[in-house]
């Protein structure tokens, strides 16, 4: 055997060695990638309910809000309408207004006078 023939046997016996590091590698990576696999399958099993749950909880805490928001439309709705008619009387009878004004003014000074002459 000549030095070709030594050199082809440490080529051979290098690339073996290759061939099975990179073989051992590839083994590794799989069971690697499986063991990611079942991690990520658990993970799903676990929060699947949790969000589950938290999608629940959110619906019943929006059911009493949109309850408050049907509430607050109709207060919205009848102070509308309030207003409307208080405009619509103050422009319809102006002097009824100032004269009401006039007696509720009248009325305090005359509570007011009676308890000055208490106290005194």
């Amino acid at each position: 055997m000549g030095p070709g023939g030594i050199a082809t046997i440490i080529a051979a016996a290098s690339l073996f060695v290759i061939a099975v590091a990179v073989a051992y590698t590839v083994f590794r990576v799989s069971k690697f990638i499986d063991e990611a696999k079942k991690s990520l399958q658990v993970f799903t099993e676990d929060t699947s309910p949790l969000i589950t749950e938290s999608t629940r909880t959110l619906e019943l805490i929006n059911s009493p809000l949109e309850s408050f928001a049907k509430i607050t439309k109709n207060v919205e709705e009848v102070s509308t309408k309030v207003t409307d008619v208080t405009t619509g009387f103050i422009d319809k009878n102006g002097s009824a207004v100032k004269v009401a004004g006039a007696l509720l003014s009248a009325a305090q000074l005359s509570k007011g006078r009676k308890s000055k002459k208490k106290s005194d």
